[in-house]
């Protein structure tokens, strides 16, 4: 199958985002947890709402495993639950 340079262009567009309930609380861990999920995931975007009551986690980019997340938040000392 030959590409057009349509589908490579919209390929680099499709982009997922998944969102944790997390109990990080602080801004403090927020950033040791960003700066070790980028380490992993060093393409994508992550961020912190902790002005949500649930402590939000957001994941932006291609092919994000929850999975992986999830574990490297546990391995931390983390909880968090893909909401949906």
């Amino acid at each position: 199958m030959i590409k057009s340079k349509f589908n490579i262009a919209n390929e680099k567009i499709l982009k997922n985002v998944l969102v944790f309930k997390t109990n990080v609380f602080t801004e403090e861990e927020s950033k040791m947890i960003v700066y070790i999920i980028l380490d992993q995931f060093p393409t994508h975007k992550v961020n912190f709402d902790l002005d949500d009551c649930d402590n939000i986690l957001r994941i932006e980019g291609v092919k994000i495993s929850p999975i992986k997340v999830i574990n490297i938040m546990m391995e931390n000392q983390y909880q968090c639950c893909l909401l949906e």
